[in-house]
C-alpha cells in the first residue's frame, strides 16, 4: 500500500472516530441529562461542540504529556543520576542529600515545628 493511500484511511478513519465520539456524546447526553436534571436536549452538533470545549478546557483525550515524561527519557536521566551518585563518596553523598533536602523539603521544617509545639504561623 502506498503511502499516500494510508495518509487517505487515516484521515477517513479520523473523519469517522470523531463522528463516532460526537453521536455517542449526544446519546448520553439526552439518554441522560433531560430526564435527570431537565436539562436541555443537544444535537449533533451541539455535542461536538460540547467536546471541543471540553478539550479546550480540560485538555483531555490523552496525546503528548510532555518531553519530561517520556519513559527512554526517565531512563537516561535515572541511569546519569546513578552513575553520577555511585562515584561519590559517602561524605559527598551525604552533603548532596542535605543540599536537596533543604532544596525541596520543606514540609519537613513546618512538621518539625509542630511537634515541638511551636507555630511558624
Amino acid at each position: 500500500m502506498n503511502r499516500g493511500v494510508k495518509i487517505l484511511a487515516c484521515v477517513a478513519l479520523g473523519i469517522l472516530a470523531i463522528f463516532l465520539i460526537g453521536y455517542v456524546t449526544m446519546s448520553l447526553w439526552n439518554w441522560l441529562v433531560p430526564g435527570l436534571f431537565n436539562g436541555p436536549v443537544l444535537t449533533f452538533w451541539q455535542a461536538l461542540g460540547l467536546l471541543l470545549l471540553s478539550k479546550i478546557l480540560f485538555g483531555g483525550f490523552g496525546g503528548k504529556r510532555g518531553w519530561s515524561n517520556h519513559p527512554a527519557r526517565q531512563a537516561q536521566w535515572k541511569a546519569r543520576f546513578y552513575n553520577k551518585f555511585s562515584s561519590m563518596t559517602p561524605e559527598e553523598r551525604e552533603l548532596v542529600k542535605q543540599k536537596m533536602k533543604e532544596k525541596w523539603c520543606h514540609w519537613e521544617d513546618k512538621a518539625a515545628g509542630r511537634e515541638s509545639g511551636s507555630s511558624n504561623d
